[in-house]
């Protein structure tokens, strides 16, 4: 099979059991390495890096193994924000940096090196490349196709998932509001609350590819409520968030299982809605975040690695699904292999 036909990604992989992709240093190589022996399809993030780093981790797994694997991409955002706006958010979270001894961080560029990335992508192809924040031109999925590679398109609604259909995307990989982090949607809006299983039927009746579900999969029950609503895998980040292999900070992984946690969506740290642990920045300042992405996430970052540095929770940004307190400390080649022994 090749990229492009619909069969192609479903032919990649050994089970259905994909590990996400978790930018900002969470997946590493060893976590990627970690899940693919747990007999999961692994993707490394190719987010919030330069290209160079995308390359060098690409390059680390293949010379571990050859099993297949996909890469992440962030599309671009747009880069008109109100100055103002960002001015008045600078003044309002100054003091947690002054605190904390770091500056505010600034917005260099927008577009996370989008067609650097793309460049080395179709100079050296991986088995699949998936999209996030929207989708590539069809120019993009043409050359993807040429260099063999299958081409996945993150939705969160019906909407979205026709857009991706028409621009010749060989699969949907559909997350639902429970998922930790960042919100797929195209725009800067929190996208459907419809449940996991009616959301695949909705976006299944709209778009005849494979779909992949995404968001609260902890379990090997979420796992097969999945497939029997027509999913052809599931992708799972949060249940890897504590493993040993994960990067998260050890002040995140602790505070996955705590009793009393719950989750929000906000935009407190990146300007963009992302799902995670309520903490005391997320509750004093989510009012007034401007819907900046990445220019908010850009300022905060100073911030968050001091909280993480210092083990102060209270100020980082615990992204994190609803089924986070299934997070557990184990090898990620464990939790992939229970996941899967348990369907």
């Amino acid at each position: 099979m090749t990229a492009g036909d619909p069969g192609a990604f479903v032919a990649l992989l050994s089970t259905p059991l994909i590990a996400a992709p978790m930018a900002g240093g969470v997946t590493t190589v060893d976590l990627a390495l970690a899940t693919t022996r747990g007999q999961a399809f692994s993707f490394l993030a190719g987010g919030y890096k330069t290209p160079e780093a995308m390359a060098a981790e690409i390059a680390a797994f293949r010379r571990t193994t050859p099993a297949p694997f996909g890469v992440n991409l962030l599309l671009p955002s747009p880069a008109l924000v109100p100055a103002a706006d960002l001015d008045k958010y600078r003044r309002l979270i100054q003091p947690e940096a002054d605190r904390l001894g770091v500056t505010l961080g600034t917005t260099a560029r927008t577009d996370d090196w989008y067609a650097e990335k793309l460049e080395v992508l179709l100079a050296d192809p991986v088995p699949a490349v998936s999209f996030t924040f929207g989708l590539p031109s069809p120019e993009v999925v043409t050359a993807l196709h040429k260099a063999g590679t299958v081409v996945i398109g993150t939705v969160t609604n019906p909407a979205e998932a026709v857009e991706a259909y028409e621009t010749d995307i060989d699969v949907l990989c559909v997350q639902s509001a429970a998922a930790g982090g960042h919100r797929a949607t195209f725009g800067n809006y929190p996208g459907s609350t419809l449940a996991m299983p009616d959301l695949l039927r909705a976006v299944g009746d709209v778009a005849g590819v494979p779909m992949i579900a995404a968001g609260g999969i902890a379990s090997s029950e979420h796992i097969a409520r999945a497939l029997h609503a027509g999913a052809v895998a599931v992708q799972v980040g949060t249940a890897f968030l504590a493993a040993a292999e994960s990067g998260a900070p050890a002040a995140h992984k602790a505070a996955l299982a705590a009793s009393q946690a719950r989750t929000a969506v906000t935009r407190a740290f990146s300007g963009r809605p992302a799902r995670g642990l309520m903490n005391r920045f997320m509750k004093a300042y989510e009012a007034a975040a401007p819907a900046a992405y990445p220019h908010v996430h850009d300022m905060t970052v100073p911030i968050r690695r001091a909280g993480a540095a210092a083990g102060d929770s209270s100020v980082m940004a615990l992204w994190a699904g609803t089924g986070h307190q299934q997070a557990r400390t184990d090898s990620a080649e464990q939790i992939a292999d229970d996941l899967l022994r348990r369907l």
